[in-house]
């Protein structure tokens, strides 16, 4: 082969990536199981500690609020808790974190709740840094990342409403959701309080992210009702699309550091080299919500060395292993089934859901493709029930039209 066909060869590699990358949203499905996990996750953890949520993060929190400013005030986060110790504020914002975690969820209207979405993860973990499990990193983390994904293409109702209705794409709702949360904005932006949830901090600031989700969003809504097929509407689709590819790469990759950490700093514990760490956490009462198992499980010293080394080994692997596609899927089958039995062993069951979640970028599109068509044919006669029972009948037609 000559140099100029390799060459060749090699710019048409170069350009046919280039068009994937830019030309749409990679990984769709597996954004879309994203998305759910971890609104889920986030949405059940605030409601299983509804009655203790004044405790963990409102006013009776033993982390005060002047001391969540202070902090605040030397590590430049953002929460909109700090804005007022009022109760009433707290439990706005404590449901509305609820809600959109339902919205989200769902699908519906992806791209705006995917902000608030991080809006409310940042306001909630950030205003009691001392509560969390280890997964609440997990869900911090990736709700950052979240915000800038295509999350909603699939499985959400954002892409039902397309696919019956296109017009309806930037419709008055899309207008008035985006004019009342620039307002909202603006008077965050400059009330005296915002500054306490350090929302204005210099150029690089959490107040210029957000106003750039708002103008990118009223710009995206312009382009698409002026010039859909214009060259800045495809400059802004292929933009989005980069944005989208750029954030699930950086989460595929995020997981493998976790991983890779996470073995490594097992590999120099004298427990995990002994192969007994398994044994103690299973004897802690906080993390023994099943002592009948914990006993079981630990009865055997076999199990616990074959564990605790079966940990370790997969954990370091994993990052070395991810391009393999058929190791990876065992290796993932591995890693879900381990996460699953921390869930109910250790009583950890967020942890264990946010990993999971995480774990699903990785996940391959046609087995996610069956399960949705599994979930799709199940849901097929409920939905058809529920269609019967809403239609008028024809004798109450009849009725009517009488």
């Amino acid at each position: 082969m000559s140099v100029q066909q390799v060459r060749a060869r090699l710019t048409a590699t170069v350009l046919t990536g280039w068009t994937a990358f830019t030309g749409r949203a990679l990984a769709p499905y597996q954004a879309a199981v994203v998305r759910i996990g971890f609104a889920l996750c986030f949405g059940g953890f605030l409601l299983r500690e509804w009655p203790h949520r004044r405790e963990l993060y409102g006013d009776r929190t033993a982390w005060s609020l002047d001391l969540a400013r202070q902090m605040l005030a030397g590590n430049h986060a953002f929460t909109v808790l700090a804005w007022s110790d009022n109760r009433w504020w707290f439990e706005a914002v404590y449901a509305a974190a609820i809600v959109v975690s339902a919205l989200l969820l769902l699908g519906w209207r992806t791209r705006t709740m995917s902000v608030l979405f991080l809006v409310a993860v940042l306001s909630i973990q950030n205003r009691s840094i001392l509560v969390g499990d280890g997964g609440d990193n997990v869900v911090h983390l990736v709700a950052i990342y979240l915000a800038f994904t295509r999350c909603g293409q699939v499985w959400s109702l954002d892409a039902r409403r397309r696919r019956l209705r296109p017009e309806s794409v930037g419709d008055h709702s899309d207008v008035a959701l985006w004019a009342v949360l620039g307002m909202l904005l603006a008077y965050a932006q400059f009330a005296g309080a915002a500054t306490q949830g350090m929302l204005n901090v210099g150029i690089f600031s959490w107040s210029t992210v957000f106003w750039s989700f708002w103008l990118l969003g009223g710009l995206w809504w312009w382009l698409g009702r002026r010039d859909p097929q214009g060259e800045p509407r495809t400059l802004m689709d292929a933009l989005g699309n980069m944005l989208h590819n750029c954030a699930m790469l950086v989460v595929a990759v995020e997981v493998c550091f976790i991983y890779a950490t996470a073995g490594w700093y097992k590999i120099q514990g004298s427990l995990w080299q002994s192969g007994s760490a398994l044994y103690f956490p299973l004897h802690l009462d906080y993390f023994d919500p099943w002592p009948g198992l914990s006993h079981l499980l630990t009865a055997y010293p076999l199990p616990v060395f074959l564990i605790t080394y079966g940990t370790v080994m997969v954990q370091v692997a994993f990052p070395f292993l991810v391009f393999n596609r058929r190791i990876k899927n065992a290796l993932l089958v591995l890693m879900i089934t381990e996460h699953a039995a921390i869930a109910v062993a250790l009583g950890l069951p967020f942890f264990s859901l946010a990993m999971i979640s995480a774990d699903a970028v990785f996940l391959p599109t046609g087995f996610l493709l069956w399960v949705g068509r599994g979930v799709a044919s199940r849901a097929t006669p409920v939905r058809d029930l529920i269609t019967r029972r809403t239609q008028p009948s024809r004798s109450s037609e009849g009725v009517t039209t009488v």
